[in-house]
Order: structure tokens, then C-alpha cells, then sequence
């Protein structure tokens, strides 16, 4: 693993073309490329709007099989630049069978790995559970040429025991593909808790494990297709932490960002001898974190 990783980051938002997104992207990627970045990371099912919003069995159309084009296109691209590329795709695994799934490109355009979302919500606006099967790739972190990267998507990021798992597998990095927003009957004060606690809750995973967090979020308003809500204003904020949650950067939450941001991949073998939080775990203690409910 290199001593330092230059980690780029594409937020932006996605239109209902999948083409002109892919050219958005394909655009993006290259910038981070040409501005030194070794590793660069997209957002939650960045090919397309984030279709989730409604239960519509014509957007299963969406989905791509593994590898297919998607793979192809970031694969070649991956190996042009000479990056290590983590994607986002809607996975069509056979009739009827889907999967929310982040796919790892290496340096030569392979495919490294890749991580099927464990973690599936279904909230008003956030129906997955009616697009994706759980995840069955388990918690496996996905080696590169650059480290072992240990990928989850979005709602995983709110699972202390996701990450910890990744952690204990080896993993020298956490990363998040992304997309949370507001909806527009949240209040200022409430829109300004959640956000917190996205942040916290991720920033408290770098410093639980000793690793740098890398978290890419969508940004923009994406309307509601049924006109039964007023869609999901997508909060950005991406960013960055440092192995005992420093921030090493944070973007906006109101414009798209290409960023390159040098991370020190030496400062978590030092932080983990300072704070052993791993050394002191109860192992002998813990059998009832797998219980649904404790009586």
C-alpha cells in the first residue's frame, strides 16, 4: 500500500438522460484524473436519476447485468486514466433478481471487486426494497493496486457493525457511493440534525476503526415522478476524514465539486497505536449483537 493516496471525488447532479450522465461523468473522472488522483470515487447509481422515488416496474429497465456496459465503460476508462475507480450500478443478476451494486476498476481496467448493498431502506421516497435484494457478497473489502478498499453504499454508512467488519477484514479505507437528500417539508433546524448526523455517524466510523472515511454524495433537486411529494433536494456535503475523524475536506451542499485530496495512509497504523480501541474489544462479551432484540 502507498504511504499516501491521492483520493478524488465527483459530486454532481444526474438528469434523466443516462447519456448526457454518463458524458457528465466521463468528463468528471478525467478532471480528477488530470489533477493527480490515484483512486476517485462516484455516488450512489450515478448513471441515472435516483429512481427509487417511486415503485415502477418500468425502471427495472435500468439495470445492467455485471459485467456489461456499464463495466465496460468504466473499465476502459479506468485503464486510460490508469486510476482505481469506484462505480455504482443497478445490477440485474438474472430475471427478477437485482442488487444495488458497487463495482471496483483497477489500474489495468479489471475488475477488482465488487460490494452488493447489505443494508436496503424503504421510507417514503427511498422504496429500495422494492428494486434491490439484499446484498450476499457479504462484508468484503475489495483489494487494488493502491490498498484494500473496504466499499458499502449509503445506508450501510449508518451501521457501526458494517464498517467494523470491513475494518477487522483488512481494510485501509472506508467508502461510501451515496444519495441523501432533503424532502422540501423539512425544516431549516431539521434539515440541519440530519445532515449532522450523516456526518457524525461516518466521521464516528473513522475514528472507531482508525481509517480514513471517503463519502460521495448526489447533489440537486430531483422531482418526485408521481407528484405525490416534492422530491428530494440531494444535500452533497461530501467529504472526507482523517483516521481520527478530522475532516481533510468537505464540499458544498448546493453545486457539483470535483476534488483531489492527498491522503496520509501511514496515520492509521499510528493512530491505532495511540487509541487500540481494536486491542481492547470484549470479543468473550459480544454474542448478543447478532439478537434482533435483548430481553
Amino acid at each position: 500500500m502507498a504511504k499516501t493516496i491521492k483520493v478524488g471525488i465527483v459530486q454532481q447532479s444526474c438528469g434523466t438522460d443516462v447519456k448526457d450522465n454518463l458524458a457528465k461523468l466521463y468528463n468528471n473522472i478525467v478532471d480528477c484524473a488530470e489533477k493527480g488522483a490515484e483512486l476517485v470515487v462516484l455516488q450512489e447509481l450515478h448513471n441515472s436519476v435516483y429512481f427509487c422515488q417511486t415503485e415502477n416496474t418500468s425502471l427495472f429497465d435500468l439495470a445492467e447485468t455485471i459485467p456489461g456496459p456499464s463495466t465496460n465503460f468504466y473499465g476502459d476508462l479506468a485503464k486510460q486514466l490508469g486510476i482505481v475507480l469506484v462505480t455504482s450500478l443497478f445490477e440485474k443478476r438474472a430475471p427478477g433478481l437485482y442488487h444495488n451494486t458497487a463495482v471496483v476498476f483497477d489500474k489495468d481496467g479489471s475488475i477488482a471487486g465488487k460490494y452488493r448493498k447489505m443494508h436496503i431502506p424503504d421510507d417514503p421516497a427511498y422504496y429500495e426494497k422494492f428494486y434491490f435484494t439484499l446484498g450476499d457478497l457479504g462484508f468484503e473489502p475489495i483489494k487494488t493496486s493502491i490498498g484494500t478498499l473496504g466499499v458499502l453504499v449509503c445506508w450501510d454508512q449508518w451501521y457501526p457493525e458494517a464498517a467494523r467488519l470491513m475494518a477487522l477484514k483488512g481494510a485501509d479505507i472506508l467508502i461510501y457511493p451515496t444519495a441523501i437528500g432533503w424532502e422540501s417539508s423539512d425544516t431549516d433546524d431539521e434539515k440541519k440534525r440530519q445532515l449532522g448526523a450523516w456526518v457524525i455517524s461516518q466521521r464516528a466510523h473513522a475514528v472507531a476503526n482508525g481509517l480514513p472515511v471517503v463519502s460521495v454524495n448526489r447533489i440537486g433537486h430531483e422531482p418526485d415522478p408521481s407528484g405525490q411529494t416534492n422530491g428530494i433536494t440531494f444535500w452533497g456535503n461530501s467529504f472526507i476524514a482523517g483516521p481520527q475523524g478530522e475532516i481533510l475536506f468537505e464540499a458544498s451542499n448546493d453545486g457539483e465539486q470535483n476534488k483531489v485530496v492527498e491522503v496520509d495512509m501511514e496515520r492509521s497504523e499510528n493512530v491505532r497505536r495511540w487509541w487500540p480501541f481494536l486491542r481492547d474489544r470484549r470479543i468473550d462479551e459480544y454474542g448478543n449483537i447478532t439478537k434482533r432484540f435483548i430481553d
